[in-house]
């Protein structure tokens, strides 16, 4: 849902109703991540997505029909070997969606509108839904808001779930409380974009930014040559930063401002200034260190690492040289090489070609999902 925060945030200040269908689960070859959604207002507009548009109509009456009858619930999709033309996903993967009403009359209405407010201006943030209606907010700085509306303990519990994924940086969960009476509810993590480091101001590196900003990342570029690291080189940086590279990673580190999203790309293939930068960058948790370089420059590199005292662990961390094999040799060939690596690491790819090898298309979402559920199952839960 709250990759609708812009929109829906305006909806909720124009007073209107509206239900909104979110992924709380998926497994298999399913389209789309938990937390995709998809918005219905009572005009019947529709905003999002929950599958890419294997079960967008479906999805859609069923939040026709929760904003008429007032009540959550929630529905599996997935492919019916008895029923082919059943509405499922043509995939063979299973989601499983959540569909909740926010109307005017709606308890939780000011806490959903709060934390899309909040997810708009990119805070960081949590919203904690109940299956059975209830609502928290969690924010960075401990403060809670709203109530699941199952007593203190469910509220105490949800809180610190949801504090735990703002910590580190997780994303849409489905969790199970461990309380006495258990119930199960829905974390959505709010707050800024994912970063994107690029050090060394080539023309390689505009291209990757370009590829960066398309996969929705926060993007920088850093060098230490002010000649080079300009605005005007590479208008589609979020910033552009005059230091040296390894000065300005410690920086950003101590100020907590990497995390296990950030990715870290080193094109500037320069002894002097890559090799203290990645005998830095391979300690962080951050989930991606890339470097450029021949092979013949990759051997010396990791010479010099090891001779700093990176041991063999770290060095596995290193994408070097960086990027898929694509053949590329244009800068923006290259840039997609590098994407493409990232995207590999992140969501468990194995690099690839699809054609002729029968690994999935859409890896398992989590162990969250729910393998036993093919076909379609609707659920009402009582409030």
């Amino acid at each position: 849902m709250l990759d609708l925060a812009d929109e829906l945030t305006r909806w909720c200040a124009e007073g209107r109703d509206f239900a909104v269908a979110t992924v709380t689960a998926m497994r298999g070859s399913a389209p789309r991540q938990p937390g995709a959604a998809l918005a219905v207002d009572a005009d019947g507009t529709a905003v999002g997505s929950v599958s890419g548009g294997c079960v967008e109509g479906a999805v859609y009456d069923l939040c026709r029909e929760a904003l008429e009858s007032g009540e959550p619930l929630t529905e599996r999709f997935g492919w019916s070997d008895e029923d082919a033309f059943a509405v499922g996903l043509t995939c063979g993967g299973v989601i499983e969606v959540l569909v909740t009403p926010v109307r005017r009359d709606a308890p939780w209405r000011a806490v959903c509108a709060e934390a899309l407010a909040a997810a708009a201006r990119k805070e960081r943030a949590a919203l904690v839904q109940a299956l059975h209606g209830g609502a928290l907010l969690v924010r960075a700085d401990g403060t809670v808001e709203g109530t699941l509306g199952g007593g203190p303990e469910h509220d105490r519990a949800a809180a610190a779930e949801a504090a735990a994924l703002l910590e580190t940086g997780g994303r849409t969960a489905l969790l199970d409380l461990g309380c006495a009476a258990p119930v199960t509810v829905l974390v959505e993590p709010s707050g800024p974009p994912p970063r994107m480091v690029v050090f060394g101001a080539i023309d390689f590196a505009a291209a990757l930014v370009r590829a960066g900003k398309f996969l929705g990342y926060h993007v920088t570029v850093c060098d230490a040559r002010p000649v080079f690291a300009t605005a005007r080189r590479f208008p589609d940086a979020d910033e552009v930063v005059v230091d040296w590279p390894h000065r300005y990673l410690d920086a950003q580190a101590a100020h907590g401002s990497l995390d296990a999203r950030t990715v870290l790309c080193v094109l500037t293939h320069d002894a002097k200034f890559d090799v203290p930068l990645l005998e830095r960058a391979l300690r962080l948790p951050v989930a991606y260190v890339g470097a450029m370089g021949s092979r013949r420059t990759h051997r010396d590199r990791l010479s010099r690492l090891r001779e700093a005292g990176v041991d063999e662990d770290g060095l596995s961390r290193l994408h070097s040289p960086i990027g898929l094999d694509l053949g590329a040799r244009t800068p923006e060939e290259t840039a997609l090489s590098i994407a493409a690596e990232i995207v590999a690491v992140r969501r468990g790819g194995s690099g690839v070609p699809l054609t002729g090898t029968r690994a999935p298309i859409h890896h398992d979402g989590g162990p969250s999902a729910d393998a036993s559920g093919v076909g379609r199952e609707q659920r009402k839960i009582a409030v």
